[in-house]
């Protein structure tokens, strides 16, 4: 079984620049890309940012210049660092990534449980 738990998530003032962390545990034998998707009320779950197992990310129009993804290979972890947040980031987060289980053959899409980030004054 894999897990990922995602935390950093919260009430945040706009302008402010939270850090998102999700943190792969479980049978891992590798892990490929890892993403951070989001979902607001009412709307689609959209992808926010990407990055590969080689560490080259790539990010949706609306984040661009203000999001970064990053991971640490050696501790199957994804960060998001959020900065000049705006009311319209505030959505629940979450982390998904392609795993590769120990004594299984292929990679599989995990998800974490979301977390709420809410963007107000």
């Amino acid at each position: 079984q894999v897990q990922l738990v995602e935390s950093g998530g919260g009430l945040v003032q706009p302008g402010g620049s939270p850090r998102l962390s999700c943190a792969a545990s479980g049978s891992i034998f590798s892990i490929n890309a890892m993403r951070w998707y989001r979902q607001a009320p009412g709307k689609q779950r959209e992808l926010v940012a990407v990055i590969t197992s080689g560490g080259i990310g790539d990010y949706a129009d609306s984040v661009k210049g203000r999001f970064t993804i990053s991971r640490d290979n050696a501790n199957n972890t994804v960060y998001l660092q959020m900065n000049s947040l705006k009311p319209e980031d505030t959505a629940v987060y979450y982390c998904n990534a392609d795993v590769r289980e120990k004594y299984r053959v292929g990679y599989y899409s995990r998800w974490g449980q979301g977390t709420q980030v809410t963007v107000s004054s």
